[in-house]
This record gives structure tokens, C-alpha cells and sequence, in this order.
């Protein structure tokens, strides 16, 4: 199975599109339309169990995201349906995300790494539709973090349990729990400028530092835990906070483990292993949400500066983000299910659009015997697409900002992609500087610029046009050259051919379900 090569930002929104419409086919009507957690398409095909917890933050901050940066008519049905789930994880006898043992049952039991997904869930129903509710439950959730969470040790689980009789997740590590939420923090803040929450956000972070990411940007599974998603989203959590502050030596703290230990868990294009624990016949599977994850923290350092991490995101969008979603579902058998029960109805038109935890090469990783497209991943690399799609271009007072080589038209400029036309050809439409990465496999010798009375200056690896002709167009040629390049996972090498920062062919060592052209 051959999926997508070359790619533009319309494939961006239509990914972003497929992933939303997804989302609102995953409720389940025999448990209070709760949207389901665990989706299996191979061999057996159904939708597992909803939780509240932990999959209406994913969604609401994807839907509502998608809304306004791609223009996705997003239903309100579907926005109310996670929006009540996500208040239900919140009204047990306190205001901490609680969830359930089984089906229909009782909210009895409380994780820290779900507090993540409940502000992912109220920042963008307060920025997005002005709820007051949002409000008073943010606001109580963040005096409960505040009182049972010792910032100089841990939880008060004892308290909790004597208190609230609830059943508690103690297992866990500071990253996998409460440190996750750090980023949604700042969203918080952002749409509300609701100071606790920054307060919180920052205190958090501080003990982040303190205690796991060390200044050499090194990982340790025993500190961080071997759960990936808490540590990628973590460190998208301190970058957002960093651009949010405009704090340099913590976005240098990220930078160092982006740089170092981010390696342990991610390969060249981007995928990333659910679990780093130590190798096994699964070491290919990986996770999308780390990957959105990744894509997100590389924008923000691009962002800063560092033009390095923009090709980056490039490569982990053409490669691996966009390639991996679910479009063709010819594979998914139905289940028989002569009682038409919910979870086993019309699964595989459901699942169109899912997003989930593929090898570099397909769906199916070596030594997988099931394919899982679960639904908190959807709402999660859906998440990190709608960023994506608000860096491609970028205007502000500096200039025209073309970060991305993908297919674009704003008001202010257009963009036709030297993956889809025979140039990178940029219409400007509003008088203002323009500034155009460059991705470091050109040769910045044999780069032919035409539209210009002046040659352009090069400067951290973008080209600087003072003062761009407007609605003229310009064209920068350059080739996308072939080059190979090996990805070293825990139980093999892949060999992976590329056109510029596109896939062209990948070994896939005789794998079904594949996205490229073997090698």
C-alpha cells in the first residue's frame, strides 16, 4: 500500500478535516455519549471503552483549534458531547480529573497524568466560546493541584484516599503526571489571563528543572519514565511557557534535550517509540501524539531563531505525520454483531482518519499483531497539525516569515511549493520584507533567484529580500536532490531514500499496510 509522497498544505488541511470528522463518529450511546479510548482495527475491528479523563481535552483543543486555523465547520453537537464528558470527569467529590474502572461506572479513580487533557479541554472552551463554566472549573481544579500536590514532593494520596475514597494511580513519575500539564497551562493563561494558572504553570516547570531535565539535556528512563507521550509533551510544555515568558535560558534548556536526549526516543523523520523500554519484537511501534509533540517544540525553536528546527518539522511532516494517517480502510473486516451493539458498529468508517501508533514504513510495525488507532492520539497529532499549519507563513512586524515549503495563500502573501510546482515561486502582497528558508541540502551556490533587480542576502538560513516586488512573482530554483539516509531503531536499520525532505522509497522488510515505495 503506497500512500502519499508529495505533499501541500492542502493535504495538511485535509488531514486536519479527515481527523475531525473522526472525532465526532466516536461517542458511545449505551454510556452516556462518552467518546471512546481504544480503537483496534487488525485483526479484530471495535472501539474499547470511553474515558472521560482523558480523550475530551484531546478533542476539544483539535476541533476548536482546526475551526479557526484551517476554517473545519465544526459541529456544536460534537463540541457540547466532549464538553459535558470532560465537566462529568470533573464533578467527583474534588475537582481533579477522575475517571472510571469500567464502563458506566463510578468516578472513583484519579491518574495526575489525565490533569494534562482536562485543560486541554476548558483553555480552548473559554478562548473559543467564552464559558463561564470553564472558568470555575479551571479554577477549582487549579486549587486542588495547589492543595493535595506538594511541589517539594508529591501527591497526598493518603489525604485523597481517606477523603474522597478515591482509588489512586501512584505508579507514576512527576512527568507522567502533573508535569504534563504544564503546556495547557499556558494555554489557559493565554485565553483567560487567569494569573494561578501561570503561577502553577511556573512552579511546575521550576520543579521540572529542578529535578529532570538536567542542564546536558540528558534522559533518564528511571527519573522521566518510560512513557515517551509524557516526556515529548512535557518538553513542548516548557517551550510554550518559554515563548510565552520570553525566557531564554529555559528555551536553552529545551533546546538541549531536544538536542541529546530527545535521540533516545525518536529517530530522523520524526517517529517516535511509545515506550523506551529496553527492545522488543514491537521496538518499531510508535506514537503520533509524541510526534505532534516534536513537530511542535521545533516550531517554537524555529520560531526563536534557530532555522535548523524548521527543517526539521518539514521532514517530520512530509515523512512521517502526514503519511501516517488512516485513509485506506479496506483492511478493517467488520465484526460480526448480530445485537448491534455500538462499539462494534460500522467501526471502519468511523475509524477513516484515525491517527495512531505506526513504524516509520506503515501501519503495521514488525512483531505488531494488532494495529491500534486510538482516539486520543487523533486529537492529539491533529493538534500539533493545526501549529503546523499556522507556521507555514507567518506575518509580523519583522516581515514575511516563509518557514514551511508547502502550498500557501494568506492575505498577505502566496506561496506555490517546489514539491508540487517546478519552483518555489512567493507572491507578496503586502510591502514588507521577506525572509524565505532555505533547506540545508541546497546548494546555496546553484541557487538561481529571478524576479529580483538585486541578488538577495543569505542570513541563518533564510534568504532576505529587503524590499520584494509586490503581486510579482519570485522564483528560487533549486533541485530537490536525492539523498539516503539510514534511520537506526533498537532492532534495525532502515534504509530510506529522499527528495529533498520527501520520502521517495523506504525499506519495509516485506511489512503490509506500508506508506511508501520499498526500498
Amino acid at each position: 500500500m503506497v500512500q502519499m509522497t508529495d505533499l501541500n498544505t492542502t493535504d495538511i488541511i485535509d488531514a486536519i478535516r479527515l481527523g475531525c470528522q473522526s472525532m465526532g463518529r466516536m461517542f458511545d450511546p449505551e454510556d452516556d455519549n462518552l467518546p471512546y479510548f481504544r480503537v483496534i482495527a487488525h485483526p479484530e475491528a471495535y472501539l474499547g471503552m470511553p474515558m472521560p479523563d482523558h480523550v475530551p481535552g484531546r478533542h476539544i483543543n483539535a476541533l476548536l483549534n482546526a475551526a479557526e486555523v484551517a476554517g473545519i465547520e465544526v459541529d456544536e453537537e460534537v463540541i457540547d458531547k466532549h464538553a459535558a464528558a470532560n465537566y462529568l470527569s470533573l464533578s467527583g467529590p474534588v475537582a481533579l480529573s477522575l475517571g472510571r474502572q469500567d464502563c458506566k461506572g463510578a468516578l472513583k479513580t484519579f491518574h495526575p497524568h489525565h490533569i494534562r487533557e482536562t485543560f486541554h479541554a476548558l483553555y480552548p472552551l473559554v478562548q473559543y466560546r467564552n464559558s463561564e463554566r470553564a472558568q470555575s472549573c479551571a479554577a477549582a481544579c487549579i486549587d486542588a493541584v495547589f492543595e493535595y500536590f506538594d511541589l517539594e514532593g508529591d501527591w497526598d494520596y493518603d489525604r485523597l484516599e481517606r477523603e474522597h475514597g478515591l482509588q489512586c494511580h501512584r505508579d507514576g513519575t512527576f512527568i507522567t503526571g502533573v508535569a504534563r500539564a504544564i503546556g495547557p497551562l499556558v494555554k489557559y493563561y493565554r485565553a483567560s489571563g487567569y494569573g494561578p494558572a501561570l503561577e502553577l504553570a511556573i512552579a511546575l516547570k521550576e520543579k521540572a528543572l529542578a529535578e529532570v531535565f538536567a542542564e546536558d539535556g540528558s534522559y533518564d528512563a528511571e527519573v522521566f519514565g518510560t512513557h515517551a507521550h509524557s516526556t515529548t509533551c512535557t518538553l513542548s510544555s516548557l517551550a510554550q511557557l518559554a515563548d510565552l515568558s520570553g525566557d531564554a535560558a529555559l528555551l536553552q534548556r529545551v533546546k538541549a534535550f531536544f538536542d541529546r536526549g530527545l535521540w533516545e526516543m525518536r529517530d530522523e523523520l520524526g517517529w517516535s517509540v511509545e515506550n523506551t523500554r529496553p527492545a522488543d519484537e514491537r521496538s518499531d511501534e510508535g506514537e503520533m501524539n509524541n510526534t505532534g509533540d516534536i513537530l511542535e517544540t521545533a516550531l517554537i525553536l524555529g520560531r526563536w531563531g534557530y532555522s535548523e528546527y524548521y527543517h526539521d518539522a518539514e521532514r517530520i511532516l512530509r515523512c512521517h505525520m502526514l503519511p501516517a494517517q488512516l485513509r485506506d480502510i479496506s483492511f478493517v473486516r467488520e465484526p460480526d454483531n448480530p445485537e448491534g451493539i455500538d462499539r462494534l458498529t460500522n467501526v471502519a468508517a468511523r475509524v477513516r482518519g484515525c491517527f495512531g501508533f505506526p513504524a516509520p514504513y506503515g501501519h503495521q510495525p514488525i512483531g505488531n499483531q494488532r494495529i491500534r488507532f486510538n482516539t486520543d492520539v487523533v486529537g492529539g497529532t491533529v493538534g500539533s497539525l493545526c501549529e503546523a499549519l499556522r507556521e507555514v507563513v507567518r506575518f509580523e512586524k519583522s516581515g514575511h516569515w516563509v518557514n514551511l515549503l508547502f502550498d500557501r495563500e494568506t492575505p498577505f502573501v502566496k506561496i506555490e511549493s517546489p514539491y508540487t510546482h517546478p519552483a518555489l515561486r512567493i507572491w507578496v502582497k503586502k510591502p514588507a520584507p521577506l525572509f524565505v528558508r532555505i533547506p540545508p541540502w541546497v546548494d546555496r551556490g546553484a541557487l538561481q533567484v529571478v524576479g529580483l533587480e538585486k541578488a538577495p542576502r543569505c542570513a541563518k538560513g533564510y534568504l532576505v529580500i529587503a524590499e520584494p516586488p509586490v503581486n510579482r512573482p519570485i522564483e528560487i530554483e533549486f533541485p530537490l536532490v536525492l539523498q539516503e539516509i539510514a534511520l537506526e531503531h533498537q532492532a534495525r536499520t532502515i534504509r530510506t531514500r529522499l527528495r529533498g525532505d520527501a520520502v521517495e522509497a523506504m525499506e519495509n522488510f516485506g511489512a503490509d499496510l506500508t506508506f511508501f515505495d520499498p526500498l
